[in-house]
């Protein structure tokens, strides 16, 4: 239900450490809205635009450029960077066209844009709401749904904190004009959904907490927080209590006792999350472990 309600979004945010699966569950997502008929922008935000792409490794296509490039039927891929939403803003807020382009092309602006707090990520903000509001030749949006891959956890929280910290120091002017139309679409649960992708383990779980509680703090939606890799529990309780009678009574090591220790750490891991977080965020990706072989092999045993 919590992934269903994603497709109501305009904005999707998936975040969370990298390895966990985000970019691919970006990838799964923008497929599968695509062969609904929507039309489906997935973009990545990387620092530079020669930044090699993982989102293009997990779509099976060539490499997105940061004007969107159609990958499939109603899906088009795009890399979000820093200087394209610079570039982006200085040609709606000077006069000329031209006059963005020369100033883009000065290094001490450059090197100011990149160092100067908040900048980068206010560049990555313009770009996204940029691309949201692209039209299409019918009148409508060009994109329905804007799926962003967030690098890590702790760029999520930087997208989430930029527009009140811009209007804080800005009093004024078309910089503050974009903090205040980015902070109007990401707090809006109608516009924006983020998804926290995790593993089933302590660490990444309290993570994922952590992080749910921090975008919250700064009202970023939080709609699902989705477990990868969730090991298929094959065990009844008196068959779980059977196996672990088993493998006590071995005096040498038992195939598949790691594969059990691996899901009793996950299920101390998910009792956490489901604690913590509402139980209708919660998505399990369940897949057969790596040692399911020898999972099974226990179940013979009993």
């Amino acid at each position: 239900m919590a992934l269903a309600r994603l497709v109501q979004r305009r904005l999707i945010i998936v975040t969370g450490k990298g390895g966990v699966g985000k970019t691919t569950l970006t990838a799964a997502l923008a497929r599968r809205y695509a062969n609904e008929g929507r039309r489906v922008l997935a973009a990545e935000i990387v620092p530079t635009a020669d930044t090699p792409s993982q989102l293009a490794l997990a779509l099976g296509s060539k490499r997105p450029t940061e004007e969107p490039s159609l990958v499939s039927p109603n899906l088009w891929a795009a890399l979000v960077t820093p200087t394209s939403g610079h570039h982006r803003f200085l040609e709606e807020s000077l006069p000329l066209k031209m006059l963005a382009n020369a100033a883009m092309r000065s290094q001490a602006l450059k090197k100011f844009l990149s160092a100067a707090p908040g900048f980068s990520d206010m560049g990555v903000m313009y770009r996204m709401l940029d691309l949201m509001k692209r039209p299409n030749e019918a009148g409508g949006h060009a994109f329905e749904i804007v799926l962003l891959d967030s690098p890590a956890t702790g760029h999520a929280l930087a997208l989430a904190q930029i527009p009140e910290f811009l209007l804080r120091v800005i009093p004024g002017g078309p910089i503050r004009r974009v903090a205040e139309e980015g902070l109007a679409v990401l707090t809006d649960p109608r516009i924006t959904g983020t998804v926290i992708v995790t593993l089933p383990e302590t660490l990444p779980v309290t993570e994922a907490i952590e992080l749910q509680a921090g975008l919250g703090k700064h009202r970023l939606p939080v709609t699902a927080i989705v477990v990868n890799r969730v090991p298929t529990d094959p065990f009844s309780k008196e068959e779980r209590s059977a196996v672990q009678a088993l493998l006590g009574a071995q005096s040498a090591p038992v195939l598949g006792a790691r594969e059990l220790r691996r899901i009793e750490r996950s299920d101390a891991a998910l009792a956490l999350l489901k604690e913590r977080a509402p139980a209708d965020h919660v998505v399990l990706n369940e897949v057969p472990g790596a040692g399911s072989v020898a999972t099974d092999q226990l179940v013979a045993a009993l």
